[in-house]
């Protein structure tokens, strides 16, 4: 199995809405893209099928390793195979690829954020650089672009902590800020529990408020110069932004279940984005 194949199968099997992004870039950026994805599948893995912590440090530190072999021209594992040729011509940066895995580390030390400044901060670990290493393999001119990545990748992973109060419960994690637990009188217990409750509902609200207003932020601060280019990310933002909604709708029962999207909704809201070049999401994300 070559480098770029055991990457495309990474990121096939994971079932992610990134796949349904990729599929219309041009063949070398989608290699670059599938790669970088690959690896942030990696280290992502690390932490959640790991039981030990100590074990999952280890293994992360042997990945910091890595990303310094590769910036080195010696790359070891698949994936940093894969990355090796699209270092220069996607911009992409040792410290960028480091910050990804600090933000994978960011669970190791902690399960609970005392306030939104302190959540932001795990919340570009965790997607907003990787937004910036995305729209370095799409294309970018204006350097205004990575304040359209960072803010669309806090959409992205508010958005995944929405969806995912349950699952997180379950491992013991809850990255909903405690002043704002507190503010909406929800308990840590309550969550934990699954205990589902109006004051539950408004806490959900407020954070899906927070989220619309980033996916709104990302949309004004992209440079009209690299709308093209960025089309993918602009698919992902039709996806998740209706992921979002979809969860409204639900009133926000995502203690007990996983709300998801089909293939072929993820898939049409790809095609049409890229087809239109992002030009209706205002409307959708006036909503």
């Amino acid at each position: 199995m070559s480098p770029d194949e055991y990457c495309q199968n990474k990121a096939t099997k994971s079932g992610s809405s990134f796949y349904y992004a990729f599929l219309f870039l041009p063949p070398e950026r989608r290699l670059a893209i599938t790669a970088l994805y690959a690896f942030c599948r990696e280290v992502d893995d690390v932490v959640d099928e790991c039981n030990d912590p100590s074990v999952a440090r280890r293994t992360l530190a042997w990945w910091h390793q890595q990303v310094d072999l590769l910036f080195k021209g010696q790359a070891e594992h698949p994936v940093m195979k894969a990355l090796l040729p699209h270092i220069g011509p996607c911009k992409l940066t040792a410290a960028r690829m480091h910050a990804v895995i600090d933000g994978m580390e960011m669970d190791l030390d902690q399960s609970r954020y005392l306030d939104w400044p302190g959540l932001q901060k795990y919340c570009w670990h965790a997607a907003g650089v990787v937004g910036e290493l995305s729209v370095g393999v799409f294309g970018y001119q204006n350097d205004a672009t990575l304040e359209y990545a960072d803010k669309l990748g806090l959409a992205f992973q508010l958005t995944n902590i929405i969806r995912d109060v349950g699952d997180d419960a379950r491992r013991g994690r809850i990255y909903l800020p405690v002043n704002e637990l507190q503010q909406f009188n929800v308990k840590a217990s309550e969550i934990l529990n699954s205990q589902y409750s109006d004051r539950f509902v408004a806490l959900m609200r407020f954070q899906t408020e927070r989220a619309k207003s980033y996916y709104r932020e990302a949309l004004a601060a992209l440079p009209e110069v690299d709308r093209r280019n960025q089309r993918p990310g602009l698919a992902m933002a039709a996806i998740y932004h209706a992921l979002l909604l979809e969860i409204e709708r639900d009133q926000w029962h995502v203690m007990d279940q996983r709300i998801s999207l089909t293939p072929i909704r993820k898939f049409w809201l790809a095609w049409k984005t890229w087809v239109s070049g992002g030009k209706r999401l205002s409307r959708q994300f006036a909503q």
